[in-house]
């Protein structure tokens, strides 16, 4: 086998990898997303249970980046302290690393098993549970494939005459060996994915035992980095707990390497395998980064409030103030001869106006249980934002129909255009209704039920996952994902059955918040379905195109 041939087929085995734990994580984030975040913000109270919790959701979601991120945006909404964000991610890398134990197994047999299953379970039902624990079952049989591919591959690389030198020239060269493990590992986006290389890579005799602990811990200074870098355009207050981790686990891969390149530690006792010894030290390392953080916790939590503080600050000083909204447009005049160009430019400026309902939608429920003035008047100011830009959106489209378009450009600029209005109706039911809802409950003085606060949290994560699926949609056109956020509807109007049924049955037991809430429980849930439809319908044009939508909901009875 040549070496061009070699390469291919171990690049292959890495993308089919990377493709499968997407596809577990992405079937366990639509089957049991809203479950998951629910669960977590129950168990982040206590850090104990904040770390086991981080462990099970890395394993649920096959990434720890994953959970750094979801943590990250809990602490920055204030659902969660970021002490207890902290040690839900010293949890997760723990939870990835035994997931590498665990994925390392013969599991051969269950490459069949769980294709067929999943295959079956996700033709056979349009249940949106059904569909994605098959989606979930496909997966894990194609990550165990990839794993045996990768095996297969490396094999012709003991007789490799050019690997030796490489290999030899990074055993001398521990530092660089380092490094290149760290910039690998970023590139994959996955310690998991590195680590199961290197491991594959062991298992055939091609990396010594010392060279694999020092690119080990190299993998886990390249995977601190992923989640600071994905966040670093997110609100301070989201990007402290991705700056602890990358304080904690990225100083703490340096400082093991110096201890071990001085020590010289016998790794004999980390198993009798060269692929046993760099699992075991990757699961060593995190267990020991988890120990030494314990005590450090704060301490750790007030430097990265720092380090986020300072960084805001330099970005201030680097502001002469804020552009208005013409300079930061998208929509540009010179464009609109070519019509494909200019919709491009205003599917862009559409994308702003989703960012910004996102925020909006994830800020209100904050304001449902602590109402701040100031974080009021930065909704209603985001409001403004949103009505400029649709106004702009729309004057701009239609200055696109004035030239000569295609039957595809033509129905694009419509189908863009009603996305606008959506959005824009999405944010006023925001702020003229749900922000009088919360004026509302602060001036009165109440307080939901502890069952009714969970159940309406639950139905807004719900609407704010349909809600970024639909913001997906409008960049993809992915008619899969049309489907879904069309199906999701329909499951979150028995949700929303349910919910009211069971507001009702605590009115007539006489719960006495329950009665004073009453009002303003029916409403929040009647405005977030309101908003959840309107995003839905985003979906109908692209079913549409798809011969997937029928024309009446009307039963035939003739």
């Amino acid at each position: 086998m040549t070496g061009s041939v070699l390469l291919l087929h171990m690049a292959g085995a890495v993308a089919l990898l990377l493709y499968a734990t997407r596809m577990v994580r992405t079937g366990v984030e639509r089957a049991y997303g809203t479950a998951l975040r629910r669960n977590l913000r129950g168990a982040m109270d206590n850090p104990l249970l904040a770390t086991l919790t981080g462990l099970a959701l890395a394993v649920a979601l096959q990434s720890s980046t994953a959970v750094t991120l979801l943590v990250g945006s809990f602490s920055g909404t204030g659902i969660v302290t970021g002490l207890s964000g902290i040690m839900a991610v010293r949890g997760a890398e723990v939870g990835s690393a035994l997931l590498v134990r665990l994925l390392s197994l013969n599991l051969t047999l269950l490459v069949p098993i769980c294709l067929l299953v999943g295959t079956t379970t996700f033709l056979a039902t349009e249940r949106r549970r059904w569909r994605q624990m098959g989606r979930i079952l496909i997966g894990i049989g194609l990550l165990v494939l990839s794993l045996r591919m990768m095996g297969e591959a490396s094999l012709p690389l003991r007789n490799s005459s050019v690997l030796p030198l490489v290999i030899g020239y990074l055993s001398g060269d521990p530092v660089t060996a380092f490094l290149l493990a760290a910039v690998v590992t970023y590139l994959f986006h996955s310690s998991i994915a590195a680590v199961l290389i290197l491991v594959a890579l062991a298992s055939r005799g091609v990396i010594s035992p010392d060279l694999g602990v020092v690119m080990v811990l190299g993998v886990n200074l390249g995977s601190s980095f992923i989640a600071p870098i994905l966040t670093r355009a997110s609100p301070p207050a989201f990007r402290v707990v991705p700056v602890a981790n990358l304080l904690v686990r990225g100083l703490g891969s340096i400082l093991v390497l110096l201890v071990y390149l001085l020590a010289d530690p016998s790794i004999a006792l980390l198993g009798t395998t060269t692929s046993g010894q760099i699992i075991h030290a990757h699961i060593l390392f995190n267990v020991l980064v988890l120990i030494v953080g314990l005590p450090l916790s704060r301490l750790i939590l007030r430097a990265s409030e720092a380090i986020v503080a300072m960084q805001g600050s330099q970005q201030e000083e680097g502001k002469v103030g804020p552009p208005p909204i013409e300079e930061s447009s998208a929509l540009n005049a010179g464009a609109l001869d070519q019509p494909s160009q200019a919709l491009a430019n205003a599917t862009r400026e559409a994308v702003r106006m989703c960012e910004t309902v996102e925020v909006m939608i994830e800020r209100i429920i904050r304001l449902y249980e602590h109402a701040d003035q100031s974080e009021i008047d930065q909704l209603a100011d985001l409001d403004d934002d949103l009505d400029r830009r649709h106004a702009a959106i729309k004057l701009y489209l239609a200055r696109i129909t004035e030239k000569r378009m295609t039957d595809d450009e033509a129905r694009t600029c419509q189908d863009l255009l009603g996305a606008c209005v959506k959005l824009e109706h999405v944010g006023d039911i925001v702020t003229r209704n749900m922000l009088a809802h919360v004026q509302k409950k602060l001036d009165r003085g109440v307080d939901f039920t502890e069952e009714g606060w969970r159940e309406l949290s639950d139905f807004h994560a719900a609407v704010a996952a349909n809600a970024r699926m639909a913001f997906n949609l409008l960049v993809t056109g992915d008619a899969e994902t049309a489907r879904q956020l069309v199906m999701e509807k329909d499951h979150l109007r028995a949700v929303e059955r349910e919910t009211s049924n069971r507001h009702f049955d605590r009115l007539r037991r006489g719960t006495e918040r329950s009665l004073e809430t009453s009002t303003i429980h029916l409403d929040t849930i009647r405005d977030l379905k309101q908003i959840n439809s309107l995003l839905a319908t985003i979906a109908y044009p692209f079913l549409e195109r798809e011969g997937a939508l029928s024309t009446t909901r009307l039963r035939n009875t003739a």
